[in-house]
């Protein structure tokens, strides 16, 4: 698999990748050390954004030219809104955070930037297009679970956010950030080529771009 396009547009990204994954909202939770306004902060706006994303996904359905692409794209939206958002409403009341407390809130302009230029993607490319736009936030939380997890910085037993790392280093989060990468590459032979590669390259960093927009944003809410 480290041959496929993921890999190649990700290393190809310069910097970028790296600011995403070592940004000190990351490394703050790794360490322990991030203050909970921050952290309460991107739980209500990681709400709201999930909620995009499971149109984005809807959108994904809708742009599929296969059977597979939309049984994928369906199971998909369907695991954000029956499983993840809820799983997520749960964990934010581990935190004192009720579900008013999550949608009685308005999106922050970096949720809304991020979350509208992936459907825009969608909505002016091909399906293609869409998945680039999805790919650092799907894989990238994975291998941020990773890292952080095999972080010998990391107290497992006094760090208030080792179940969110546990999350997204576990096994079932690491199995779907894979399968988004076979599913990215299946159809970059199927629709990509030289031709396509800079459009595609610009569509992945801009979004790994707005996901460190993300990260800063709650970054910013530190006491």
């Amino acid at each position: 698999m480290k041959n496929s396009i993921f890999f190649y547009l990700r290393d190809s990204s310069g910097t970028i990748w790296e600011d995403y994954l070592q940004h000190p909202f990351v490394q703050s939770v790794g360490n322990g050390s991030l203050s909970e306004n921050s952290f309460k902060y991107y739980l209500i706006q990681d709400y709201l954004f999930l909620i995009q994303f499971s149109r984005a996904y809807a959108l994904a359905a809708y742009k599929s030219e296969t059977l597979e692409d939309m049984r994928s794209a369906v199971a998909a939206m369907s695991n954000i809104i029956d499983f993840e958002i809820q799983l997520h409403i749960k964990y934010c009341s581990s935190w004192g955070l009720t579900l008013d407390d999550l949608s009685g809130k308005c999106e922050d302009i970096a949720t809304t930037a991020y979350t509208r230029f992936v459907i825009e993607c969608g909505h002016r490319g091909d399906l293609l297009d869409l998945m680039t736009a999805l790919a650092p936030c799907v894989v990238g939380y994975a291998e941020i679970g990773r890292k952080l997890a095999e972080s010998p910085t990391l107290d497992q037993k006094l760090n208030p956010f080792k179940s969110w790392i546990e999350m997204y280093s576990g096994e079932e989060y690491q199995k779907i950030a894979a399968s988004a990468i076979h599913q990215l590459q299946t159809l970059f032979e199927k629709r990509g080529g030289p031709n396509r590669y800079n459009s595609l390259s610009s569509i992945f960093n801009q979004a790994t771009r707005l996901e460190i927009e993300f990260w800063e944003m709650a970054w910013k809410q530190q006491e």
